[in-house]
């Protein structure tokens, strides 16, 4: 599959990769897939040190204590189910390159990480040549997207704008997406039922939707990823 990139690594890049002491983290809540992941990466980046995480939380936490050189996200772990996660860590910690990594390679999922400030994307069925390359790129700051995917239609409009939201925002427009009511959401984020109120009609504005019957479509239609 064709890839684009923004500008082009050094020649010299691969051959020096090797020995720089990268720290990469690997934020998957399947051991066997990071176990799997750091398997492949060893040989190529032998003095990285290749750091885990099984959770949104655990994965800010490393984030917090260590300067990462870039991060594979996964984006269906617990408490980052969606791009709520990407969107807070892109928020929190922007000097991060993030790669996404998904189970699903649909056009509209790439569009959106791209869209919420990602570096790069990888299928959980990418070869082990390619997760490599792709690291490489994004570690000499260049971006790894299928140029496919980035050059086709867009199958939402919606997608366009979910950059817009800020990651409460859009940690509640999922929640609503999941058919959660306000008093639902206002528990679990322990705020205040007028404050999901004014963060609804936000979304509302920002999205450019009627209500909220529209907003449950269009997210329950954009999420499934």
């Amino acid at each position: 599959m064709e890839r684009t990139v923004v500008s082009i690594a050094p020649s010299s890049f691969i051959l020096q990769g090797a020995a720089v002491n990268y720290q990469l983290l690997i934020a998957d809540d399947h051991p066997l897939y990071r176990d799997a992941l750091a398997t492949t990466l060893t040989p190529h980046f032998p003095n990285a040190d290749l750091l885990q995480s099984e959770d949104l939380e655990s994965t800010l936490d490393r984030l917090c204590r260590t300067e990462v050189d870039l991060l594979l996200l996964d984006l269906n772990m617990p408490g980052s189910e969606g791009f709520s996660g990407l969107a807070r860590i892109r928020n929190d910690f922007p000097a991060v390159p993030v790669v996404v990594v998904s189970g699903s390679d649909r056009h509209a999922v790439i569009q959106q990480a791209a869209g919420l400030g990602a570096s790069g994307f990888l299928s959980k069925t990418a070869r082990p040549e390619e997760i490599v390359q792709c690291i490489e790129c994004v570690l000499a700051g260049d971006q790894w997207f299928s140029e496919e995917a980035l050059q086709a239609e867009s199958e939402s409009a919606l997608a366009e704008k979910l950059g817009q939201l800020t990651p409460q925002q859009l940690k509640i427009f999922q929640m609503i997406a999941q058919g959660m009511l306000n008093k639902q959401i206002a528990y679990d984020l322990d705020i205040t039922e007028p404050t999901v109120k004014s963060h609804v009609t936000a979304i509302l504005r920002k999205l450019e939707l009627r209500d909220r019957k529209q907003l449950i479509r269009e997210a329950q239609a954009l999420i499934q990823i």
